[in-house]
């Protein structure tokens, strides 16, 4: 139900560090860094649309919950 805990998307950046994505288990930089380059590659691309920049940066938030027990 999402009541474990809040946490800013600040927040949730640092915490995505802390996870080995599934995905890419070999990468040897921070999952934080996909989310900036993601949204660095999409402002590039689309300079008029700052919430599409947004999206890129979020987009794999969702991942943190393996942390709490969740499956990736």
């Amino acid at each position: 139900s999402c009541s474990l805990r809040k946490m800013s998307a600040m927040g949730a950046l640092e915490l995505l560090d802390q996870l080995v994505d599934e995905s890419a288990p070999d990468v040897d930089f921070p999952n934080s860094y996909h989310a900036y380059q993601t949204a660095e590659g999409i402002r590039r691309a689309h300079p008029d649309k700052d919430w599409f920049h947004l999206v890129g940066l979020l987009h794999d938030l969702g991942k943190v919950l393996a942390l709490f027990g969740e499956p990736q």
